[in-house]
């Protein structure tokens, strides 16, 4: 199997010249000009990135990727570790919030163990052991993990992607499970960002004040002690990031590397998005923010790479939720490209100049 770098090294620019092509048919829809709005301009972005003309958004796959962190025995959560696990089950079982959203919109969802602290039982089709090891380091006293391990937990992630792409995938969203990740994904902002680590410091599963503050001086601890570089991703991964963050990296770059459109679900997984654009910037002219996290870290992200947000719904559940209902969208947006009359097959007049 190709490593990460070699895949990361070969992807390629959005075509710029489908995408004028795009606006040109765009225009002559049965429509005033730009009256969809950002729908036109997904519309638009599909078919750059995917360098299609045609297209259809049939195969829709959501990776949930899992893992723990040993960060949570500083008291950076109001949940036990041992929730991470439960969340895996019930995602097996289809009674979580991401199980309801994927099906509504026509999606699978692919689970995926890169570091849960206990092993996960089951027989689910859709279900990867990729586990490195049970959980991270506790991150405030040393790395959280090896940079061998980060490495190949973004390796499991390009493996999880490439086995399902075989199965057939025309677009994909990302989402996470892993209690405690909000501290890392904290961690990895104010790093990569260069923000104050309280801009980027958010509440995660309900802290209170004083476990707000507490986890901000946890992120200060580790970013003192590991002293991360910034200009090495995957050393920040190792020193403070997850598993399941870098199995994310990993199905983003397999993703961009088939030229297929990767919507980001919130904080988390769009600080996988963060990380991969440090090995790969182009990475970023693939990604689509589907909404705007309560996390106030998630908009400093977004601002860094670029994207505006689809919905801004006060969402902070991950799961890959977001990512699904913006999907949805995204499928719209293509809908409207392909199956609109034109002026010229309704035989309806244009503007008059």
């Amino acid at each position: 199997m190709e490593d990460f770098l070699s895949l990361a090294n070969n992807i390629k620019s959005i075509d710029r010249g489908l995408v004028q092509l795009t606006q040109k048919r765009l225009d002559n829809l049965t429509k005033p000009l730009g009256s969809f709005g950002r729908l036109e301009e997904i519309a638009k972005l599909i078919v750059g990135l995917t360098g299609k003309k045609d297209i259809k958004l049939k195969s829709k796959v959501i990776f949930t990727l899992a893992a723990d962190h040993g960060v949570t025995d500083e008291g950076v959560s109001p949940y036990p570790k041992e929730v991470t696990a439960q969340m895996v089950y019930n995602f097996l079982r289809g009674g979580a919030g991401i199980n309801v959203l994927a099906k509504h919109v026509g999606a699978r969802i692919v689970v995926a163990d890169l570091g849960v602290a206990e092993r996960i039982k089951t027989k689910n089709k859709n279900f990867y052991d990729r586990k490195v090891r049970l959980g991270t380091a506790n991150m405030a006293r040393g790395p959280a993990m090896t940079k061998e391990d980060a490495e190949k937990a973004i390796n499991a992630g390009v493996e999880i992607f490439n086995a399902e792409y075989k199965k057939g995938i025309d677009i994909i969203g990302i989402g996470e499970m892993g209690i405690g990740n909000t501290t890392a994904a904290s961690a990895l902002t104010a790093l990569f960002t260069k923000t104050k680590i309280e801009e980027v410091s958010g509440r995660g599963a309900g802290l209170d004040d004083a476990g707000l503050a507490r986890k901000i001086e946890v992120i200060k601890r580790a970013l003192e002690i590991n002293s991360p570089d910034a200009s090495d991703p995957v050393g920040v991964l190792a020193k403070v990031g997850g598993l399941e963050i870098a199995g994310l990296v990993g199905i983003i770059i397999a993703s961009c590397g088939k030229r297929l459109p990767v919507v980001l679900d919130g904080f988390i997984s769009s600080s996988a998005a963060l990380t991969a654009s440090f090995i790969k910037p182009q990475v970023k002219e693939y990604m689509i923010a589907s909404h705007c996290s309560v996390e106030k870290g998630h908009k400093v992200i977004l601002a860094h790479l670029g994207l505006k947000p689809l919905l801004d719904l006060s969402l902070r559940l991950g799961e890959g939720t977001g990512a699904a209902l913006g999907i949805n969208l995204v499928e719209a947006s293509v809908k409207i490209l392909q199956e609109m009359a034109t002026f010229d097959s309704a035989g309806v007049s244009k503007k008059e100049a």
